[in-house]
């Protein structure tokens, strides 16, 4: 199978896409796939999350600006695990001219000859809809959308849709586009509502298990440990194993 390249992505801030891509990608590790995760976002909220807090340390950054491979700036989180840190010049990119050429395609062209080895790359997108988003969707073949179950995380999405078709039509490819319910609370009506209400629209597209709110998730950061390794055993560790069954299966509702 030819690698997978996925960018997590939700221009809504506080849907648990850091969560996701964190304990996802390293399920997925567990599992024998090798995996890379490029943190896209300046403020380094996934390296943080796996316990590597350098600023300095260059990444994804050199490989955009300064055309290093990435291979050289990837730094191995766990077994199976690679994080491409942000680096320190990441938000200059926000700040290329309009008239700077192939501004879109600079994530895309490091990752055409580098990581070749690996199953997965994730890109963990910032919540916004800049340069480092769309760098993000033209190198994506998959797009993976954590969302939350209030209905302002579905006007949300309505408006990323826009985005991704217009994507789409501009570069003449489609993505396979899946959903992953994050912070889901299973006994409150409004969450059962608006999965249900998802469901109507994106039949065939929700992967299978949705990720329940649990306190431990939001703890985890703040150790730099996923919740395999700060509450192994928990009903969350449970549901990232099964939603990366269900990644590498394609299993959905």
């Amino acid at each position: 199978m030819s690698r997978r390249i996925v960018a997590i992505l939700n221009q809504k801030g506080g849907v648990g896409k850091t969560t996701t891509a964190v304990n996802l990608c390293h399920a997925l590790a567990r599992m024998g796939q090798r995996i890379a995760v490029i943190d896209l976002d300046p403020q380094c909220h996934l390296s943080v999350s796996l316990g590597v807090r350098s600023n300095n340390r260059p990444g994804v950054d050199e490989a955009m600006l300064g055309g290093a491979n990435l291979d050289g700036c990837a730094v191995q989180a766990r077994e199976n695990l690679w994080l491409i840190p942000p680096g320190p010049r990441l938000q200059e990119i926000e700040q290329l001219s309009q008239g700077e050429t192939h501004r879109g395609d600079l994530l895309a062209i490091a990752l055409a000859n580098s990581l070749t080895e690996i199953d997965s790359v994730f890109i963990d997108c910032p919540p916004s809809s800049g340069i480092l988003v769309a760098n993000a969707l033209m190198a994506a073949d998959e797009i993976l959308i954590p969302m939350t179950s209030d209905y302002l995380a579905l006007q949300g999405l309505s408006h990323l849709m826009g985005t991704l078709l217009k994507f789409e039509a501009a570069l003449n490819k489609h993505y396979l586009l899946r959903l992953v319910m994050s912070r889901y609370v299973p006994t409150r009506r409004l969450s059962q509502d608006v999965l249900r209400t998802l469901g109507e629209y994106f039949s065939g597209k929700i992967l299978a298990t949705p990720i329940r709110e649990t306190a431990f998730l939001a703890e985890c950061p703040s150790f730099g440990k996923t919740i395999f390794e700060y509450r192994p055993g928990c009903r969350s560790a449970r549901d990232f194993n099964a939603l990366a069954r269900d990644f590498l299966t394609g299993t959905v509702i």
